[in-house]
């Protein structure tokens, strides 16, 4: 931390949690957002979740295939240099197309990812 409060981080020194086979994270949260690297392998899966938090999905290397809404009714592929906006309390699922680098934002942080109670991942 510098005089004015500004902190620098460099992923590489943050430790890379493994949640379950092919599918990996890093984060780092502040007082009011928290921001992700998750790294997929393919065919891995996000099952279907939702969560209060406002949520940013930006890909930075691969595809990931959402299927949103309560019925996953809604299927929209992002890809590398795309991003996607997850209102609060919309449910959600992932599945990994390719080798995948996601990079999400969330505000207010995901209290379930600090506490370790995100048993959706595991």
């Amino acid at each position: 931390m510098n005089e004015v409060g500004a902190t620098l981080y460099r992923w590489e020194d943050i430790p890379k949690t493994e949640m379950k086979p092919g599918l990996n994270r890093r984060f780092i949260s502040t007082e009011r957002l928290m921001v992700t690297h998750l790294y997929l392998d393919e065919g891995s899966i996000v099952p279907l979740h939702d969560h209060e938090n406002e949520q940013i999905t930006c890909i930075l290397e691969g595809t990931l295939r959402f299927w949103l809404g309560e019925d996953q009714s809604e299927v929209i592929d992002v890809r590398a240099g795309e991003v996607l906006h997850i209102p609060s309390g919309v449910p959600h699922k992932a599945e990994a197309l390719e080798q995948t680098v996601d990079m999400d934002i969330f505000c207010p942080p995901r209290q379930d990812w600090l506490d370790g109670t995100d048993s959706y991942l595991r």
